[in-house]
């Protein structure tokens, strides 16, 4: 008997070790996956956002009425791609303090209605209008953006409407080379008129944050700019150029 409990005892001992062996030597695969919390540990401090936007184009001034009339542009042709670049900080539960670039750029390619040259030919021209935006302003959640829950977790919420208004200063540049008429002698030249600068500018916006991750929105934004800018000596006579618009955008939204 004694002899027989001893056998048992080194057949266990073995089916032990072997057991403890297999665990520690499994592969790392065959474990459950950690998935990260649907939460933060503590309210963002900012956000970082890059947006694709269209533009379109008030047009609201007598530069415009010159060249739609003369020429084989529309008004809708200054309409125009943007991309904008914002950093925010957080100065209370709802209220951001923003900062941003924006970008665009449209051209467009035109001949004169009612003339051609001497070979009955188009008189052709190009124009382009490129902008630049620097701005600054405030942002307002018209709801909580997410809950406390215990001392560290922070749950936010999917979605998070806002509003806000800002200012800052608008950077232009308009060129248009080809051929034009002399309306005095009804002769063709060739020149490049161009003119820029920069001028004040005022907005106001809103739009929503919907949450695609624990730290990644999707934004969709409509915004509408007043701006101008004085056209200088290259177009003698004419009021300041109309540089509003209404901006409409999607982009992504990381927070910090």
């Amino acid at each position: 008997m004694g002899y027989l409990m001893a056998v048992v005892l080194v057949l266990l001992a073995g089916v032990t070790a072997r057991a403890e062996a297999g665990e520690q030597d499994a592969p790392p695969s065959v474990q459950a996956p950690r998935r990260s919390p649907d939460f933060l540990f503590g309210r963002p401090d900012g956000s970082i956002a890059v947006r694709g936007s269209w533009i379109f184009s008030r047009s609201g001034s007598d530069w415009y009425d010159f060249v739609t009339d003369q020429l084989t542009i529309d008004n809708s042709d200054f309409n125009a791609p943007a991309v904008t670049f914002e950093l925010s900080f957080l100065m209370t539960p709802r209220l951001d303090i923003v900062a941003g670039v924006d970008l665009s750029s449209a051209s467009t390619t035109s001949e004169y209605r009612d003339f051609v040259d001497n070979n009955r030919l188009p008189i052709t021209q190009s124009t382009k209008l490129r902008g630049t935006t620097l701005s600054g302003g405030v942002k307002y959640a018209l709801i909580p953006r997410g809950r406390e829950v215990g001392n560290v977790a922070w749950v936010p919420n999917p979605v998070i409407p806002y509003v806000g208004a800002g200012g800052g200063a608008h950077w232009f540049e308009l060129t248009q080379q080809g051929d034009f008429v002399d309306f005095v002698d009804l002769s063709v030249f060739s020149n490049l008129f161009e003119s820029s600068g920069w001028s004040p500018s005022a907005h106001v916006f809103g739009g929503a944050d919907v949450k695609l991750h624990r730290r990644v929105y999707l934004t969709i934004e409509a915004r509408y700019q007043w701006t101008a800018g004085d056209l200088g000596a290259d177009w003698i006579d004419f009021d300041p150029i109309d540089l509003s618009g209404l901006q409409i955008g999607t982009g992504v939204n990381f927070v910090f």
